[in-house]
């Protein structure tokens, strides 16, 4: 799984949250999202981890809340080292894409 793979989709969706929620919001999770970049850049994250984030950014682009929710929470609680820095904008992410008036 390439970084790209799983960034693009959240960037999108970060672009997509930017008209109707707080700019402060977005700049944060903006903020983790690059901290999630680097990290993979680096070589930080396990496998199991990136192939986790690939499925919850399938799931969020099929708007699969409660899946992409579950996979967050599965990755907050078996790899709380690696994900605990950016994974807290993950799930901003998450619930503002779900609260977007057209989703």
């Amino acid at each position: 799984v390439s970084a790209d793979t799983v960034l693009a989709p959240l960037r999108a969706a970060l672009d997509s949250c930017r008209p109707s929620v707080q700019k402060q919001v977005c700049n944060d999770i903006g903020r983790r999202l690059t901290v999630l970049e680097d990290a993979w850049a680096q070589g930080k994250l396990s496998a199991p981890v990136r192939k986790r984030m690939s499925l919850l950014v399938q799931e969020l682009q099929q708007q699969h809340w409660d899946a992409a929710d579950e996979i967050h929470r599965s990755l907050m609680v078996d790899h709380v080292n690696e994900v605990s820095q950016w994974m807290v904008g993950v799930k901003r992410l998450i619930a503002e894409t779900r609260n977007l008036p057209d989703a």
